[in-house]
């Protein structure tokens, strides 16, 4: 697989690299889609304790993002950011294969 086929931008790796620190887990954000949500496939993160050897895995800042090949087949091309605003924070991915999403930005159809 194309280790270009995926982005994790510093803000995102930075919010990984606290959060694992809190949980003693290592610094690695697992990254898969899963059937459902508003539009019909949503994002699931969790921190993995290690790549599959399967997985893609890029590395930004020491931190990890890995992605098994089912999902990267929807995903590819993606760049996973961690954003606050007012009404929130959380990590978004900005999939170029999506043709719609949802409000909430969790959910996408392709």
């Amino acid at each position: 697989m194309d280790i270009q086929t995926m982005t994790l931008s510093h803000s995102a790796a930075a919010r990984v690299a606290a959060i694992a620190a809190k949980q003693g887990k290592p610094a690695i954000l697992r990254l898969a889609v899963e059937g459902g949500g508003c539009s019909g496939f949503q994002y699931k993160f969790e921190l993995a304790d290690a790549p599959d050897p399967d997985d893609l895995k890029v590395e930004t800042d020491g931190v990890a993002l890995v992605v098994d090949p089912v999902s990267l087949d929807l995903v590819a091309g993606s760049m996973v950011d961690f954003v606050e605003s007012l009404g929130g924070s959380a990590f978004q991915v900005t999939n170029p294969n999506a043709a719609s999403g949802c409000g909430c930005g969790s959910s996408f159809a392709i």
